[in-house]
């Protein structure tokens, strides 16, 4: 069974990211496509960006990036919980992005988004740019809470039954996309190194 990873993107003292992102755990396991991990950034800890060497090379100077690199390794696929600051993805889950490279290569990510109006759309237009570079194929079908406060009872989040059915949708396409993607990845894998490009 695939592996998925529940991605917790934001790490602020009162995060709705963590509720959310049980909730999106909880709907992963139900669905039974997978087998599900909360990956909580916070416990994580990665300080902003400290390696010497550029993430291409994998040369990791610091344990909590072996952490992280062995925990994304692990993944078959990822759902990023993410919240919208200025436009944009927390601070914390662009920098988790950044510290590694062939760990996330050709494999599929949806998102889970939340925030007023707008439900954090800005946030995932931006992450899809970023992981695209990373060779992430981001799916469309995707989980958009809009006004999320209110949906939030005793810190816990209740969501619509159109939620739920989006959360659905979202497991089954990223689902199509995991097995034929693992294929893709062990095949880039036994590749010969591509040499330098020719002037």
């Amino acid at each position: 069974m695939p592996k998925l990873h529940i991605v917790v993107g934001s790490t602020r003292p009162g995060r709705l990211a963590l509720p959310i992102a049980q909730w999106t755990a909880k709907a992963a396991e139900q669905h039974g496509g997978f087998d599900v991990e909360l990956v909580d950034l916070a416990e994580a800890a990665l300080p902003l960006l400290d390696e010497p060497a550029h993430p291409r090379t994998g040369q990791y100077a610091h344990e909590h990036t072996r952490a992280w690199s062995a925990t994304v390794d692990e993944a078959d696929a990822f759902v990023f919980v993410t919240p919208e600051y200025n436009y944009g993805p927390p601070a914390a889950l662009l920098n988790a992005i950044s510290y590694l490279h062939r760990e996330w290569l050709y494999k599929p990510a949806a998102f889970v988004s939340y925030g007023g109006v707008a439900a954090g759309l800005r946030s995932v237009q931006v992450l899809k740019q970023i992981l695209t570079t990373l060779k992430v194929m981001p799916i469309p079908e995707a989980v958009a809470i809009p006004f999320v406060f209110q949906l939030m009872q005793d810190g816990r989040f209740q969501p619509t039954p159109p939620l739920e059915a989006a959360a659905t949708d979202m497991f089954d396409e990223l689902l199509c996309w995991t097995d034929p993607l693992q294929i893709l990845r062990k095949s880039a894998a036994e590749a010969p190194p591509r040499g330098p490009v020719a002037p």
